[in-house]
């Protein structure tokens, strides 16, 4: 397999995990801890599903896609009314399906080339690279934001030895 294939297989793999995680999450919080905001400057669960909603369309699906933006971040973060949890997820999962198809689809001079993105000049490469790091740091303050208000284990790695050598 090539390194291009490589890449795009791992970046699917990778927004997989973590739509499962973001999923699981929601379903453990119910709309009201998802919609909660601790304070003024920390984004609610429902906020950053959101956020990844518009990130994923715009550099995947946008501009990888060559598709119009339509995107208005600003909005993503201003939302205060709860939507019920399967929209929310309805709506992230209607844009991550989008966007693995684009990624699917996506040719070595594609990942090469230099696009124009949220003010940015990135390759392909970097877009790929860009979505999937920070569809990850995002998972990670959703999973806090569970820990914090439910006291549980995730158990993301329930089944793996994480000591194991080699």
């Amino acid at each position: 397999m090539s390194v291009s294939e490589q890449l795009k297989q791992e970046s699917l793999r990778r927004l997989e995990e973590s739509r499962q995680r973001i999923h699981r999450c929601l379903d453990l919080l119910g709309e009201e801890r998802a919609w909660h905001r601790p304070n003024a400057n920390t984004p609610t669960v429902g906020n950053l599903v959101l956020h990844l909603a518009g990130n994923v369309g715009q550099w995947i699906t946008t501009t990888l896609g060559n598709r119009p933006d339509t995107r208005d971040r600003d909005t993503e973060f201003a939302e205060t009314e709860p939507l019920p949890i399967a929209d929310l997820k309805r709506t992230f999962d209607s844009v991550l399906d989008a966007a693995m198809g684009t990624i699917s689809s996506l040719t070595d001079p594609d990942l090469a080339a230099t696009w124009r993105v949220q003010g940015f000049q990135e390759t392909g490469t970097a877009i790929l690279v860009h979505v999937v790091e920070h569809m990850s740091y995002h998972t990670g303050q959703i999973t806090l934001h569970t820990k914090l208000a439910l006291d549980i284990d995730t158990g993301w790695y329930a089944d793996q030895d994480l000591s194991a050598k080699g």
